[in-house]
């Protein structure tokens, strides 16, 4: 396991090695089983290859230990504090769009502005787990709608794709195999030359007008629960004018009613 890991990131023995400031023979010992790493050992040489957190914990299972990290529900009651952290992002962001996925890009959460983008998807599509990349790109989800879709497309496929050498998800190839297969849209769109060297808007269309967004996604990169480390909070902001101010005449009350400042909310 840990040679495959080794070699997912590209790395030499003797490169790991280096890294991780033991001698390759060691390291050439642990990978063919030879030597028993120590439990800090494995989580050292994890640490320096990037693997995940719950990789990590096969990684000690494999080597006889017991996991390191906890994998709690998200309404246990010691990740309320990321709950809460959630719901305030999703709230302050509205009236625009923003939502949260887990490592299989299944909708943990979202705020009601969501709803802007995903009008007209087919039910099944939206039916408890949803896929958010499933319902994106499916030609019966938000496919249609947007104008810009051999781009947009092969934005998530790559970023998918990314996701799946990161971590090694069969999960995660079986959806980038099926979203490739969805019909790619028109491959002669054009770039919008505005965000050609910047970015690759969403552009959707929102009846005889059209909608651009660009997204940002964040993450808790402090995380030690596998569960929190693999959750992902996904923000669309206009990229104009006109698309800011459709939106929010579209939800003049969307906004909750939050504190003005994250101190008032912790008081």
């Amino acid at each position: 396991m840990l040679r495959e890991w080794r070699c997912r990131r590209r790395l030499s023995q003797f490169e790991l090695a280096l890294e991780a400031d033991i001698s390759s023979r060691h390291l050439s010992f642990v990978e063919t089983g030879r030597s028993r790493p120590s439990a800090e050992m494995v989580l050292h040489l994890a640490e320096r290859l990037d693997v995940p957190l719950r990789e990590r914990n096969d990684l000690l299972l494999a080597a006889g230990y017991a996991p390191a990290y906890a994998q709690r529900e998200l309404d246990a009651p010691e990740i309320r504090p990321v709950r809460d952290a959630i719901e305030q992002v999703l709230s302050w962001h509205e009236p625009f769009p923003a939502l949260v996925v887990d490592r299989h890009w299944a909708l943990v959460s979202a705020n009601r502005a969501l709803a802007s983008l995903v009008e007209g998807a087919a039910a099944h599509l939206l039916e408890p787990p949803v896929n958010v990349l499933r319902l994106s790109l499916h030609p019966e989800g938000v496919a249609p709608r947007i104008v810009n879709l051999p781009q947009w497309r092969t934005h998530l496929l790559e970023r998918l794709r990314r996701d799946a050498l990161a971590t090694g998800d069969p999960a995660l190839y079986a959806l980038h195999d099926e979203l490739a297969s969805y019909p790619s849209g028109d491959p002669g769109q054009p770039l919008d030359p505005a965000f050609a060297e910047v970015a690759v808007p969403l552009r959707m269309r929102d009846g005889n007008s059209e909608l651009s967004f660009i997204s940002t996604s964040t993450s808790f990169g402090n995380a030690l629960d596998v569960t929190v480390a693999e959750l992902s909070i996904e923000s669309f902001f206009p990229t104009d004018e006109r698309t800011a101010g459709a939106i929010r005449a579209a939800a003049p009350d969307t906004r909750r009613e939050t504190p003005a400042h994250p101190r008032e909310a912790s008081t």
